[in-house]
C-alpha cells in the first residue's frame, strides 16, 4: 500500500509576549474531522474484513459443509481480488476523480456484504467475498487521494493519516475479537450485516463533506485499456498463485503455471508502459497506466519496496504466532484474538506517537525508529519455546506491533507526499500492491515453514530471522529514501 520534510509544527507561547503579539505564529491546522471520518469508516471496511471473516470459517463449514478449498477461496478471494486490481482502482480514481470512485467503492462493497449476507451457497459466497476485494480496490486508492487533496497543509495532512491509520489497525485487530462476539451471538451472517450501516455512515459523510475535485490533465487524456488488462492479470495470477502455495505447494503445477502467466503479464505491462510514456513526451494522447517515471520520483521505489518488507515480516509472522498460540499453547480463537491485542492493537500509541514526531521531523525518522524497534522484536520471538510464559512474549509483541504501526503510518506520508496530484491515485495503489504482495508472501513461506520444519519451534525461530532481517533492510532503505527526500518529483 508515497518526497517531503513536513513543516514543523508552531509552538506556542507559554504566555502573553508584551509588545510582540503580532510576531507569535498560529498553531498547526488540525485535520477536519468530517471528511477524515468518511475516508477512516472506508479504510476501516477494508482492515476489518481481512481478520472478521477467519473467526466465522468454522460456522461457515458448519452451515454449508464445504469443503478446505472452498473455505480456503472465502478468505483469499477477498484478498486475489484487492491485489489484482488496485493498479485498475488506482488508475480510475486518478481519471474520473477520487471522491466518485470512493463512493463506487462503497457501493460494490456494501452490495457485495450485502450479498454474503444472504448467500445460500459456497459458490455466491465466494463470488461475494471477491466482490468485496473489487470494491477495496477502488476504496484504497482513492482514499489515498482524497486525504491529499483534502489536507493541503503538511502537518495537518500528518495528523490526518494518525488518525485514518489508527482506526484501519483497531479495525484490524478488533476483527477476531468482533467476529468471535458476533458469530457466538448472531451466527456468521452477521459479520457481513455490520458493513452495511458503517458503509451507509460513510457516503452520507462523504457526499456531504468531500467536495468532488476540479478536471486534470490525466483525467483528459486516453485510457490505457491494454495497460488496464496486463496490469489485472499479472496482479490475479501472482495474488493466486501466492495464495495457493501455502496449500498446494511451491512447486504444484497451478502454482508455477499462476507464476509464470504473472510474470509474463507484468513484464509486458512494463515494455507497455515505457512506449506510452514515450509516445506522450511526443505528443501522444494515451497516457500509461503505472508512468515508469512514477519510479524515478526520489523516495518513491525505496518506500514501496518499505511496504512490502514490513507486510513479509509481521504479516507472516502474525499468521506463525496464531498457529503457534492455538496449536502449541491449545488456545481457543477468541483467547489468541486477545492474546495479539498488544501486537495488533498498537496503532492506539503509534498514531498519537508519529502524528507529534512527524509533524517536525518528516516521515523518514518515525520511519527507521519503527523499522528499528520492528527489528528488535523479532529477535525477541528467537528463544520462544512451546512452554514460554506469556508475559515474556509481550516485548516482542509491543514491539513488532508498534514497530510495524509506526513504520507503516511513516511510508503512506510519504507515499502521499511523493505523489504527483494527478497520479496520487495509482502512486498509493502501487504502494498498496507492494504491501499485499508482502503479506502474501509472508503468509504463503512462513506457512510453508511450519508444514517443513522438524518442529513448530524452529518454524517461528526461522520465520523469526527473517522477519528481523526484512525489517532491517527496510531500515536501510528508508535511510536511503530520507537521504534522496528533499528532491522535487519531476514526471515524465
Amino acid at each position: 500500500m508515497r518526497a517531503t520534510n513536513i513543516a514543523a509544527r508552531s509552538e506556542q507561547c507559554a504566555g502573553p509576549a508584551v509588545g510582540r503579539a503580532a510576531d507569535a505564529r498560529p498553531p498547526a491546522p488540525g485535520p477536519a474531522m468530517a471528511p477524515l471520518i468518511a475516508l477512516s469508516l472506508g479504510y476501516f471496511l477494508v482492515m476489518l474484513d481481512v481478520t472478521v471473516v477467519n473467526v466465522a470459517i468454522p460456522a461457515i463449514r458448519t452451515s454449508f459443509g464445504t469443503g478446505a478449498t472452498a473455505l480456503q477461496w472465502i478468505v483469499d478471494g477477498y484478498s486475489t481480488l484487492f491485489a489484482g486490481l488496485l493498479l485498475l482502482g488506482g488508475a480510475l480514481a486518478d481519471r474520473i476523480g477520487h471522491r466518485r470512485t470512493f463512493l463506487a467503492g462503497l457501493g460494490v462493497f456494501a452490495l457485495a456484504s450485502l450479498a454474503c449476507a444472504l448467500a445460500g451457497s459456497p459458490a455466491v459466497l465466494i463470488a461475494g467475498r471477491m466482490a468485496q476485494g473489487a470494491g477495496a480496490a477502488l476504496l484504497v486508492p482513492a482514499s489515498f487521494g482524497l486525504l491529499q487533496a483534502t489536507y493541503a497543509d503538511r502537518a495537518a495532512r500528518a495528523r490526518a493519516v494518525a488518525v485514518w491509520g489508527a482506526v484501519a489497525s483497531v479495525a484490524f485487530g478488533a476483527g477476531p475479537v468482533v467476529g468471535g462476539l458476533l458469530v457466538s451471538g448472531s451466527g456468521w451472517r452477521a459479520v457481513f450485516w455490520l458493513n452495511l450501516p458503517v458503509a451507509v455512515l460513510a457516503v452520507a459523510l462523504t457526499l456531504r463533506h468531500l467536495p468532488p475535485a476540479t478536471r486534470s490533465r490525466r483525467q483528459a487524456s486516453k485510457a490505457d485499456p491494454l495497460g488496464q488488462l496486463l496490469g489485472v492479470i499479472g496482479l490475479v495470477a501472482l495474488a493466486g498463485g501466492l495464495n495457493e502455495a501455502g496449500a498446494r505447494g511451491w512447486t504444484s503445477p497451478l502454482v508455477l503455471s499462476a507464476f509464470v502467466l504473472g510474470i509474463a503479464a507484468l513484464a509486458a505491462l512494463a515494455a507497455v508502459e515505457r512506449t506510452l510514456e514515450a509516445r506522450i513526451r511526443a505528443g501522444g494522447r494515451r497516457a500509461p497506466l503505472l508512468p515508469p517515471s512514477l519510479f524515478r520520483a526520489p523516495s518513491f521505489t525505496s518506500t514501496a519496496a518499505v511496504g512490502l518488507l514490513i507486510s513479509l515480516g509481521y504479516y507472516g509472522m502474525l499468521f506463525l504466532t496464531t498457529l503457534y498460540f492455538q496449536q502449541e499453547r491449545g488456545f481457543s480463537a477468541l483467547a489468541t484474538g486477545l492474546a495479539l491485542l498488544p501486537s495488533v492493537c498498537m496503532g492506539l500509541i503509534a498514531a498519537p506517537l508519529f502524528s507529534r514526531i512527524t509533524a517536525r521531523t518528516g516521515p523518514y525518522p518515525p520511519m527507521v525508529a519503527g523499522l528499528a524497534l520492528g527489528t528488535l522484536g523479532f529477535l525477541g520471538w528467537l528463544p520462544t519455546g512451546p512452554h514460554t510464559p506469556y508475559p515474556v512474549l509481550l516485548f516482542a509483541l509491543i514491539a513488532t506491533g508498534l514497530g510495524q504501526t509506526l513504520t507503516a503510518l511513516a511510508a503512506t506520508a510519504a507515499i502521499i507526499d511523493t505523489a504527483p496530484a494527478a497520479g496520487a491515485g495509482i502512486a498509493s495503489a502501487v504502494f498498496n500492491v507492494s504491501r499485499q504482495v508482502g503479506s502474501t508472501v509472508g503468509v504463503a513461506l512462513f506457512g510453508t515453514f511450519a508444514t517443513a520444519a522438524p518442529d513448530f519451534s524452529a518454524a517461528l525461530r526461522l520465520s523469526a530471522g527473517l522477519a528481523a532481517t526484512a525489517f532491517a533492510t527496510g531500515a536501510l532503505l528508508a535511510l536511503k529514501a530520507r537521504r534522496r527526500a528533499s528532491t522535487p518529483y519531476r514526471a515524465g
